[in-house]
């Protein structure tokens, strides 16, 4: 009697949170076992409906325990660390726990993890800073991170880089509907707007970044995985090639499907986050991947999600 494969296991860390809510049930579909170990420090209920399926673990506590850490890195194929204080605000509030989470907990991975062990990390494309007018930072730009949070996801991409067996993906600012959500992001922040507000100030309007469907980052490590081989030791762009938008431009498209959307430009006023950049996304693409949700089909998505959340706790920033 033939023997029954071995299912490839998978370490996340972090992963009740807006990409591993997504990412975890994709996993398990896929016919991967999944531990997932969180602090669940949103009082999130994100994975629930994955507790019916025998190929599920879940460890609570905090990713910087070094005990719980060994026991999820045992026997991994793929560690994954999404664990993270994530973006500017809310690591600007709270520094010294933003790089405990960000770079000792990943220092704890390493620490445990086995050269075979393939690892994946989500850093972000806002290392970019300040881009040169009308040039796309490509993967070989020089990095200049204008925040803390920028700044400790350069350094975490180094880690695990020079860790070796590892790939690393700069994300564009996501977007879109995650059963742990999160209305602090950009589009669903000003889609949120549109929808109870119907009106934004915006300072600095010109100021561009790129943008990635949450689902789209969940099929990037999908696809990373199945080509890990020629993609291991890189990192790469991850965003909507044709989503290099300034906040006007976002509202402009935002307003095509609430046309009751009003917005205007403040003549005084800076908005605290400086990052101002538009991004290739070439390398990732000649591996084969191609996102699947376009910005405006993600809008689409948000409008319904937000006749369903009506109250703003769905935040990083505390």
């Amino acid at each position: 009697m033939a023997k029954t494969p071995r299912k490839e296991k998978v370490f996340v860390t972090g992963g009740a949170g807006y990409i591993g809510s997504i990412l975890v049930p994709t996993l398990l579909r896929a016919g991967f076992k999944v531990t997932v170990l969180d602090s669940f420090m949103f009082g999130q209920t994100s994975l629930l409906d994955c507790c019916s399926s025998p190929d599920f673990e879940i460890i609570r506590g905090d990713a910087r325990d070094e005990r719980l850490v060994k026991e999820g890195v045992k026997g991994a194929d793929y560690i994954i660390p999404l664990a993270c204080l994530t973006g500017a605000p809310i690591c600007d509030r709270n520094p010294a726990e933003a790089r405990g989470v960000i770079l000792d907990a990943l220092d704890v991975i390493l620490k445990f993890r086995s050269k075979e062990q393939r690892l994946m990390y989500p850093t972000t494309n806002s290392g970019y800073g300040v881009g040169e007018k009308g040039r796309f930072c490509t993967e070989k730009t020089p990095l200049r991170p204008v925040s803390l949070y920028g700044r400790l996801k350069n350094s975490a991409e180094e880690k695990i880089l020079s860790a070796g067996n590892s790939v690393s993906f700069r994300l564009a600012t996501a977007f879109g509907v995650s059963p742990r959500m999160r209305l602090d992001l950009l589009v669903n922040d000003f889609t949120y707007r549109a929808v109870n507000d119907r009106f934004i100030v915006l300072f600095e309007a010109h100021f561009k970044r790129n943008f990635i469907h949450v689902r789209d980052i969940t099929k990037a490590f999908m696809h990373g995985m199945a080509n890990f081989e020629k993609m291991k030791g890189e990192m790469f762009n991850l965003g909507l090639s044709d989503a290099n938008l300034s906040k006007l431009e976002l509202c402009e498209a935002i307003k095509k499907q609430v046309p009751e959307f009003y917005f205007s430009e403040s003549a005084i006023g800076q908005d605290p986050d400086k990052r101002d950049y538009i991004v290739s996304n070439a390398k990732l693409e000649k591996t084969g991947f191609r996102p699947g949700v376009s910005l405006d089909k993600g809008i689409a998505e948000l409008l319904k999600g937000f006749r369903i959340i009506k109250r703003n706790q769905y935040s990083n920033v505390q």
